[in-house]
Formats: structure tokens, C-alpha cells, sequence
């Protein structure tokens, strides 16, 4: 047994208590199945928290022993937690902030379970059944603010980064916290922390008591990004797929820090949308940044669009580098005039209903090897597509990278191999290779193994 570690019973402080005698049944003890296992896999990242780990696999593995159970009382429900790592406690306590993201996983799990999964109401077959589960999953939460006025910033960026790239997410943080707009991030360690951190100094002082930190994360990824304390709303989507639409339609611009796989993913899936004819003319500020420690970073990343994407892609950003007073205010600017859209044409400030996703950048893509082979990755096809399909890639080899059925996966079929035409293989690789050579695969630095090969179709 890990020797820090506590037992704890844990109560909610809000309306979290209510629990019906069928939901507490699926989460009593480890007989309960499925949920009972995705729960307890969320519970343990929570409290989790700050820890220097970003593989699933080996956080399930180092905390076998780690219970938890729903226990039913008088007024309402209560958590169990044996073996629960003690860095979610101080004094015996738990912290605040991760005791509510404790019952955050609980309330979002069992909502997912029992409201959306096979709801004939949400059709999650279309396109727009799944923006409508995306919506109920987020009220649900407590996300949505329909009398607030637009200036929410979401901050994308790798969870294990540099020293002076995370010290320049705090900078940024501070800029935008300074002019009164909140954050949104992916919830974990890094750039999804840093710029967080920097908000609460310049809502302090700007004396903001209300500031929305919201964390938006999916079961996959959480034990690799570990929600951070800062976070005062969390919110669990069942699938990244609709993580990410949870996020172009609750933020208004988003920025960009150094990351890798991961952040490519997420940049590749913002353009597929821009590109989409239909949102050819919708506003939505997105700039890439980072300090000048960072600037062959993004160059890489601006030269592998171009390469693949087109210059047609490389319009609907800005990388600013080394100057956060000049991203906040340019995301300020930008998020002016996604309010005065959304006015003329009368949509919602707190959700981007006017927003097209095709349906391919819905659809659950499991990283399966077989799956991976087939993907359609040439230029004979829309732009907007060859992104939802370079998605997919960057996608994969985030599962192979850090989440545990992925990790399995490899270690049973070996490597994913990645086929396509020339043109668009070897852009992909001299990205993949700069990541390697940065070392932003993985925390340990230097330790990474590629889960991946390159494979160029027969006619290359």
C-alpha cells in the first residue's frame, strides 16, 4: 500500500445530496460495472491534483488499493474515500476547491449516464443532437451565464511546458484578468493553470468577486491533466469530441500557448471549423502566442499549416509573440465584436448556437489501429475536412501518449501506423520531430518512445 495515503468521508455542500436510490446503486461499491470504474478513475485524478504525472495508466497502477463509494445517509449522500492520496488534504482537510470537484465528476458522470446516453430527446447520431447534449451537459453545470456579457477567453497549451512558457501563461492571464475577461482551460496542470493563476491577480485587482475559472475536461484525459484547485467550475464531457465543441461554443476567442500533441489537436480542430463555408464570416479571435523562447515553436507550427492547410488557414489566426499586454488586448477587441455579431444576428452570448460543426468533427473517433490506418489524409478533399482528419491523428497519439486504453493498445498491437500522401506525411512528421526534440511528449524529459510510424500510401 502507498504509505501516503487517508481514508476520508466526504459530504456536499450543495444540492448534490439527492441522490435516487437507482443512481446511488450504480456507484455503491466496484460490482457496479462500468460507471463504477469511470467514476472512480475521475475521483482519483481530482484528488490527484499537482502530482508530476501525465500517464493514466501509471496513476491507476501506483493507486491500486484507492476506493470510493457513494453511502447513502438520512439527509442525503456522502463520499467514502479509502486510500485517497493525501495531497487533497491539508491538516486532515480536503481542499475546497477539490472537494468540489469531486462531486463536479459525480454530478456530470451520472447526468451523462442517465440523461444522455440513449435519450430520444438528444439524438446523438446528428449534428445537431449532439450540440443540444453539449448545451443540457453545460446547464447541467451551471456554465452558462445568460445575463453575462461575452468575455470569456479559453487558453489552450501543453500541461508539461517550460519554466519561462509557463511563467509567460500567468503574464497573459494577468493581462486578460486585468481587463476584466475570465478564463476557460482544459482544467490541468501548465497552460491550463498558469493563465488561471494570473487572472485571480488581475481580478483582484480589479476587485472581481465573481471571476469564472472554468475547467472543461472528458474521463480519457483527465488522470493525465488533473484538474487544478483554481478551477470554480468543472465540467466532465463524455468524449473529447464534445469537450472540444464545449469549448467554441462557451468561449469567445481563445489563445494559444506551446504545447504538443495535444495542443495540435485542439488548433487543428478550431481551424476545421473556421474553415467550414458556412463560418466564413463569424468572428472568433484566435491567436497563438508565447514568449521568444517559443517562437521556433510556433513558426513549425504555422509552416506545417501552410503546408497542409493552406494559406487560406493561416487568415484566421494572429501569433503574437512575447507581448501578453498586446494578446489580451487584441482578445478584447476581438471579443467587442463577437458581441456586436451575436446582437445583429441575435444569438446567444453564452453559447455559440450560430457556430456550424460539421458533423465529422463530432463523431467519437476511437483510436483503434485499425482505425488509424484508415484515415483519409491527402488534399483531394476540402480543407476543412483534411483538418477534421489531422484532428484524428493528433488525436490518437494523445491516447497513445497518455491515456490508458491507449497506452494498452500499443503495448498489445504495437506502433499506430499513420498512412497518407507525401504531402501531407512529411509535414506531419517534421512536426512530431520538433515535438520529440523540444520534449513535449511527455513530463520526463528525454524518456519519450514515438507510439507512432509514419507510412506514406503506395502511390508515394
Amino acid at each position: 500500500m502507498n504509505s501516503k495515503v487517508i481514508d476520508a468521508i466526504i459530504s456536499p455542500e450543495e444540492n448534490l445530496g439527492l441522490l435516487s436510490k437507482v443512481e446511488v446503486g450504480r456507484l455503491l461499491d466496484s460490482s457496479s460495472g462500468p460507471l463504477y470504474d469511470v467514476f472512480r478513475s475521475c475521483a482519483l485524478a481530482v484528488l490527484n491534483c499537482d502530482a508530476d504525472i501525465d500517464d493514466g495508466h501509471v496513476l491507476l497502477a501506483r493507486h491500486q488499493e484507492f476506493e470510493v463509494h457513494v453511502r447513502q445517509v438520512e439527509r442525503g449522500i456522502k463520499l467514502e474515500l479509502l486510500n485517497a492520496p493525501t495531497a487533497a488534504f491539508v491538516d486532515g482537510e480536503m481542499i475546497q476547491g477539490i472537494r468540489e470537484h469531486l462531486f463536479a465528476v459525480l454530478r456530470d458522470i451520472l447526468y451523462t449516464y442517465d440523461k444522455v446516453a440513449d435519450n430520444p430527446n438528444l439524438d446523438l447520431k446528428t449534428s445537431e443532437g449532439v450540440t443540444n447534449a453539449v448545451f443540457h451537459m453545460l446547464r447541467n453545470a451551471a456554465v452558462l451565464r445568460p445575463m453575462s456579457e461575452p468575455r470569456l477567453v479559453v487558453c489552450w497549451g501543453g500541461h508539461s511546458i517550460a519554466r519561462r512558457e509557463y511563467s509567460y501563461t500567468k503574464e497573459v492571464g494577468y493581462q486578460i484578468g486585468l481587463r476584466q475577461m475570465d478564463i476557460c482551460t482544459g482544467c490541468g496542470p501548465g497552460a491550463m493553470k498558469g493563465p488561471m493563476k494570473g487572472a485571480t491577480i488581475g481580478h483582484a485587482k480589479q476587485r472581481i468577486n465573481d471571476g469564472l475559472y472554468l475547467g472543461v475536461t472528458e474521463p480519457g484525459i483527465i488522470a493525465a491533466e488533473s484538474p487544478n484547485p483554481i478551477v470554480n467550475n468543472l465540467v466532465i464531457l463524455p468524449d473529447i469530441e464534445k469537450r472540444l465543441e464545449a469549448f467554441v461554443r462557451t468561449g469567445h476567442g481563445i489563445v494559444v500557448f506551446a504545447g504538443g500533441v495535444g495542443t495540435a489537436e485542439e488548433i487543428l480542430y478550431l481551424l476545421g471549423v473556421l474553415m467550414h463555408p458556412d463560418n466564413k464570416d463569424i468572428p472568433f479571435p484566435f491567436i497563438l502566442t508565447g514568449p521568444e523562447s517559443s517562437r521556433a515553436y510556433f513558426e513549425q507550427v504555422n509552416r506545417f499549416i501552410e503546408d497542409t492547410l493552406g494559406i487560406e488557414a493561416q487568415q484566421r489566426y494572429k501569433i503574437i509573440i512575447d507581448d501578453p499586454a498586446l494578446v489580451a488586448f487584441k482578445m478584447k477587441k476581438g471579443i467587442a465584436e463577437v458581441r456586436q455579431y451575436r446582437e445583429q444576428i441575435g444569438d446567444a452570448y453564452y453559447f455559440n448556437w450560430a457556430l456550424r460543426i460539421d458533423a465529422e468533427f463530432q463523431k467519437p473517433f476511437a483510436p483503434t489501429h485499425e482505425n488509424v490506418r484508415a484515415l483519409q489524409l491527402h488534399k483531394d478533399q476540402p480543407p476543412y475536412m483534411l483538418a477534421a482528419n489531422l484532428r484524428r491523428v493528433f488525436s490518437a497519439l494523445v491516447a497513445g501518449n497518455v491515456k490508458d486504453e491507449g497506452i494498452r493498445a500499443i503495448k498489445e498491437f504495437g506502433d499506430f501506423e499513420v498512412y497518407g500522401d507525401a504531402s501531407i506525411m512529411k509535414p506531419v512528421d517534421t512536426l512530431l520531430a520538433s515535438f520529440v526534440a523540444q520534449d513535449r511528449m511527455k513530463m520526463e524529459a528525454g524518456s519519450y518512445r514515438p507510439c507512432y510510424k509514419i507510412m506514406l500510401n503506395d502511390n508515394d
